[in-house]
């Protein structure tokens, strides 16, 4: 035996193979990691029957209880696993995951099935494995199985509400006016009538106020007293899964079908193994053929998600699909408006002008969370002590947010149009001959923006203007240069006039 071979040799005979009490330590540690970094309510489903069961030659082994299990963590969170064992035990070069039953799984005194404490149980009896989900605002809705014994107990559990997301919260523009209305249908309708329309298919980008509606829909449903669930893609794998790992799928379904209301968020997020597209698609067609009520949000239409069974896709397209357009510019005044409400309702202080929310309004089309997000940076701006917030200070606040585009082409029609209005005057006064000083000063500030927006020359603008010389559109340039140089008001409005021009 060679000398590296010598080596090689006696550094494997003092490398310290870990006890499997240690083992469990380094991956209940992992967990923490994994659980801090994902959130609890991702951990807990997907991780909650993943235990290790040995470590060899870099190579770190697992089982769970399901294929499916198996396929999602390997296709989905391989990666992270891997980090969190290199931080914690180091070494680990890949892992193995391996499908075993719970029953042939070691129990909590003697394995490593005992590392996690999330993992959902069996009830007993015929009951439905309970879903444990946070609550931040309101207890989410379920409904109940018989047991073997006759009795009820906790069984399907919805996604959380949050009381916040009411109707009397959901504010309405032309872009939400339908799916508003459809929603306001589905609630007004009474236990025992047919429908008025089911499904009710709302599809939106993100942002746009699908889940807000949903929830609406939701709780004021259960004020009525109807029997509802409110179900997100993800919270329905996890607890079909549960089910079957509980041997206690039969009273899951029961208890799915046994409501007045399926309220279906996330529809895009449906996908793995066949038999949960079969079960949301058996579940769909037993409410819709006994006339329940069913609503389902997703990300595009129903045609578009790919990831869904043709025919949960064709039955989904046989009710009325709505969609929620972007949002509007004085729905986006009106949101910021409440954003800013409530901002207030913390720090009195805080105080918005209206030519910088008229500004947010413009520069920021995506969505709705993008118009809270700058809220909350033009409150943070406010809190440390920055000057007051202006239209200039407004941009730099909220630059993050705000689309890249292409520059805007500029006609002096346009210039004229908006000054007109901004003013309260008409493009007919800016371009006559009267002197008032009504008129006199949307005339100036239109020639000097045609000057600094567009390439035209100073005859060609005096032409736009009536006729007129192309000294007096260099005096009107200077004129206005020279006050926006000590009048901030005027500075912070030629601003807002320039961006609402190159919108």
């Amino acid at each position: 035996m060679n000398q590296s071979a010598k080596l090689a040799a006696a550094s494997a005979a003092l490398r310290v193979v870990p006890t499997m009490r240690e083992l469990e330590d380094s991956w209940r540690r992992c967990c923490a990691r994994l659980r801090a970094e994902l959130g609890e309510d991702v951990f807990s489903s997907w991780f909650g029957r993943l235990a290790i069961d040995s470590l060899d030659d870099g190579r770190a082994h697992f089982f769970v209880p399901t294929r499916f299990l198996k396929s999602w963590i390997e296709s989905h969170y391989e990666e992270r696993i891997l980090a969190a064992l290199e931080a914690e035990i180091g070494g680990v070069a890949s892992i193995s995951i391996c499908v075993r039953s719970s029953t042939s799984a070691p129990g909590p005194q003697g394995g490593p099935s005992a590392v996690l404490s999330n993992a959902p149980k069996a009830i007993g009896g015929n009951r439905v494995a309970t879903i444990r989900a946070p609550t931040p605002g309101l207890a989410a809705p379920h409904v109940g199985a018989k047991n073997d014994n006759g009795g009820h107990g906790e069984t399907l559990v919805g996604s959380p509400l949050d009381r916040r997301l009411s109707f009397a919260s959901f504010l309405v523009g032309r872009s939400n006016q339908l799916a508003y209305s459809a929603a306001q249908r589905v609630v007004e309708g009474r236990c025992g009538e047919p429908p008025a329309f089911s499904p009710l298919y709302v599809h939106s980008a993100v942002g746009l106020g699908k889940t807000h509606l949903l929830q609406a829909t939701a709780q004021a449903a259960i004020a009525q007293g109807r029997s509802v669930i409110y179900l997100t893609a993800e919270k329905f794998m996890y607890g079909f899964v549960a089910a079957l790992q509980s041997q206690t799928a039969i009273a899951f379904k029961e208890a799915l079908r046994s409501i007045d209301l399926l309220i279906f968020d996330d529809a895009q997020f449906l996908q793995g193994s066949k038999a949960i597209q079969n079960e949301f698609g058996h579940a769909l067609n037993a409410l819709l053929d006994s006339e329940r009520q069913v609503v389902v949000a997703a990300d595009h239409p129903p045609g578009d998600l790919e990831s869904l069974d043709e025919r949960v896709r064709s039955r989904l397209t046989g009710g009325l699909c709505v969609e929620m357009t972007a949002l509007d510019e004085p729905l986006r005044v009106k949101i910021l408006e409440a954003r800013i409400a409530a901002a207030r309702a913390q720090n009195p202080h805080f105080e918005i002008s209206p030519a910088v929310l008229a500004f947010v309004a413009r520069s920021i089309t995506s969505n709705g969370r993008d118009l809270e997000g700058a809220v909350n940076r033009l409150l943070a701006h406010s809190i440390v002590g920055a000057p007051p917030l202006n239209v200039e200070g407004a941009e730099i606040a909220i630059r993050d947010l705000i689309r890249a585009r292409e520059p805007k082409r500029v006609k002096i029609e346009d210039i004229q149009n908006l000054v007109a209005r901004h003013y309260s005057v008409t493009r007919g006064d800016i371009l006559s001959s009267r002197r008032t000083a009504t008129v006199v000063k949307p005339r100036q500030v239109a020639m000097y923006l045609s000057k600094a927006l567009t390439l035209r020359s100073l005859p060609e603008i005096g032409r736009r203007f009536g006729g007129r010389d192309h000294t007096t559109v260099l005096h009107a340039v200077r004129k206005i240069e020279g006050l926006s140089n000590s009048d901030s008001a005027l500075r912070e409005e030629l601003e807002l006039l320039k961006r609402m021009l190159q919108e």
